[in-house]
Order: C-alpha cells, then structure tokens, then sequence
C-alpha cells in the first residue's frame, strides 16, 4: 500500500524554522519526483518546492527562495522540507506527494499524497 506520512508542522513565531519530514512506505521514494505544496484558509493550493527523481534538480516558488530547502535521505526513504525565517504568510497545512515522472518534477500532476501537516507561524 503506497502511503506519505508527513511529521513535522507546529506552530512557530516568525523568524523561527521547522523541519517537515514526508516518510513514504509501499514504494521506493527514490524512484520518485517529490513535490511539497501548501494550501492556506481561502487560497488555492500552492506549488512550494519538489525535487526531481532524474538528477536530483530542485525547485522553489519565488516566495519561500533562500528560506526552504528540499532534501532526500533515500536510506530512510524520507523526504525533507527544512524551513528557516519563517513569516506568517507560510502558515498553511503543508502536503507532500510523489510521481514516478522522470523529469522536470515541476510538471507533474503527482500521483500520491500524503494527509498533510499544519504549519502556523504566529507570535
């Protein structure tokens, strides 16, 4: 059974930094594009960053640029989201997802998604 498990979120006040982990099990999380993406109260879901299963290229939406990294640990098949100054702006639930595409991870529909995990940034 294919299953994104994602830990992590809380809340934090500006300026502050959590880390979100996207644990996957039923399938290899190597052989995957991974994306994460937000959606906050009244908005759209929104594309923060994935990384690409063919050359490990990264991605980031302007917003969260020098302020998020995406990294992959394939031995614990996890995918990390590491988020520093974080503004109020970032509040929102936070999902992962995964798609066996081969390519630009920014063009994917992604196939797999995990429940997703509140993060609030509020002093």
């Amino acid at each position: 059974q294919v299953q994104l498990v994602e830990s992590g979120g809380g809340l934090v006040q500006p300026g502050g930094s959590l880390r979100l982990s996207c644990a996957a099990s039923g399938f290899t999380l190597g052989y995957y594009a991974i994306g994460w993406f937000r959606q906050a109260p009244g908005k759209e879901r929104e594309g923060v960053s994935c990384i690409s299963n063919s050359d490990g290229s990264t991605y980031y939406v302007d917003s969260v640029k020098g302020r998020f990294t995406i990294s992959k640990d394939n031995a614990k098949n996890t995918v990390y989201l590491q988020m520093n100054s974080l503004k109020p702006e970032d509040t929102a639930v936070y999902y992962c997802a995964a798609d066996p595409g081969w390519g630009n991870c920014r063009l994917f529909n992604y196939d797999y998604w995990g429940q997703g995990t509140q993060v609030t940034v509020s002093s």
